[in-house]
């Protein structure tokens, strides 16, 4: 029992370092209606390109203006 008590222990403390990675990104793409890569530079990854940098900043989208080329 207590081998059983101390694998559930262990589990619930390795899903917990695990729940800042996954926890904000849905939440912000349903905010925005917007699709992942709009704000990152690929799908998966922390890296942000202008757009992102932006929503860091400011919390929203309204006032982007895209530049351009």
């Amino acid at each position: 029992m207590k081998n059983i008590l101390r694998t559930l222990a262990i589990t619930g403390v390795v899903a917990l370092l695990f729940v800042p990675f996954t926890a904000g990104t849905p939440e912000y793409s349903k905010k925005e209606n917007k699709q992942c890569l709009y704000c990152h530079t690929a799908v998966g990854k922390p890296d942000l390109n202008d757009v992102g940098k932006y929503y860091k900043e400011h919390h929203t989208l309204e006032g982007y203006r895209e530049k351009r080329p």
